[in-house]
């Protein structure tokens, strides 16, 4: 028994990038563009767009991440600083 694919889920061949011939030259690299631009219109309707709530959320959430691991590092930062200046002074080196 044979699977049978919907239209959308068929596998769309790439273009043939025409060097010389029969299809080939400017009229061949034409079409090329235009097919591509096509199929890039195409792909653009499938996307799916985030909502203005979704990009707020989303940038609240990476901004308030890059903030916490700033704060953090910066922390971790003068720990190992006072750590690293205490034993030069304990061992006399600085």
């Amino acid at each position: 028994m044979k699977a049978t694919m919907s239209s959308r889920e068929e596998p769309v061949k790439a273009p043939v990038w025409a060097s010389g011939g029969e299809g080939g030259g400017l009229m061949g690299r034409w079409n090329n563009i235009r097919t591509f631009f096509t199929e890039v219109r195409n792909e653009m309707r499938r996307v799916t767009w985030p909502s203005r709530k979704e990009v707020y959320a989303t940038t609240f959430v990476v901004l308030m991440t890059a903030i916490f691991f700033g704060v953090y590092l910066y922390g971790i930062d003068l720990a190992l600083s006072a750590a690293i200046n205490w034993l030069f002074r304990v061992t006399g080196v600085a």
